[in-house]
């Protein structure tokens, strides 16, 4: 059994054919289904994803590339939300110093509210990093001061120096097909060190679709190709992978069953 912990149901790529993609991951051994929410005015599509099947949950949120547009999401709403018995966790939220779509002192505003989320709450935030690494741990160091809070580094591309800082803060690590690819090598030495009760596997798709599928429209389905890559690093098991990350996912994401 796996878990996709980092997926984007309500996305149009799959709006022709949702019930088969949710069929294939099934069938694929991938049982249980995190959809993530990147805008609070579409939060209600992506609940919707999540109350029509029962193996699909999902978090509430604003990407940072969204916040310019968006606004920082008022505290107070994100923790009412999340009161819904399908929404597991906060996020899509963080830094992108990348592409800068949004302000970054916006980006950091955003970032800060819903780790005041999750801290009020027990829920965990999904953590969007991107050649910010200085900045997020920074923040990290700042908001664990004030309070601890639970969450994870989906999609995981940053140095071994953030990964391991946010293991001792007690954060998790999620990594996707981004693993599987030829120039990934750091990523795996990385994968290779880290405590096993700390990692997770995602797709983060319609995006980042593993080898053999790279350059293809991902899919939940291909979460096994990224778990069987990470079970390699580790040499071993890929059952024995599968069973770890879905405890931890289930760990972690308490609200999800």
């Amino acid at each position: 059994m796996w878990v996709d912990s980092h997926c984007h149901l309500d996305f149009p790529d799959f709006a022709s054919e949702l019930d088969a993609v949710v069929e294939r991951a099934t069938a694929a051994g991938v049982t249980t289904l995190l959809t993530i929410s990147t805008h609070l005015s579409r939060f209600a599509s992506v609940l919707a994803v999540a109350e029509r099947f029962p193996n699909v949950y999902c978090t509430v949120g604003i990407h940072p590339h969204e916040v310019a547009s968006e606004g920082v999401a008022p505290v107070e709403r994100l923790i009412e939300l999340a009161q819904h018995p399908k929404v597991v966790g906060f996020g899509e939220t963080g830094l992108d110093f990348f592409y800068d779509h949004s302000p970054r002192a916006l980006q950091e505003e955003g970032f800060r509210a819903h780790i005041a989320a999750a801290r009020a709450t027990g829920l965990p935030v999904v953590i969007h990093t991107r050649d910010a690494d200085a900045t997020t741990l920074r923040v990290l160091d700042e908001e664990m001061a004030k309070g601890r809070f639970t969450g994870l580094l989906h999609c995981f591309s940053s140095g071994a120096e953030l990964a391991e800082q946010a293991v001792v803060h007690g954060l998790h690590i999620s990594f996707s097909g981004i693993l599987t690819f030829k120039k990934a090598s750091h990523l795996v030495d990385i994968a290779r060190t880290l405590p096993l009760d700390r990692l997770l596997v995602e797709t983060d798709a319609p995006f980042l679709a593993p080898v053999p599928h790279r350059g293809k429209r991902n899919e939940p389905a291909f979460t096994r190709m990224t778990g069987r890559k990470l079970a390699e690093a580790r040499n071993m098991d890929e059952a024995a992978m599968a069973t770890i990350t879905s405890d931890n996912f289930f760990r972690l994401f308490h609200k999800a069953r």
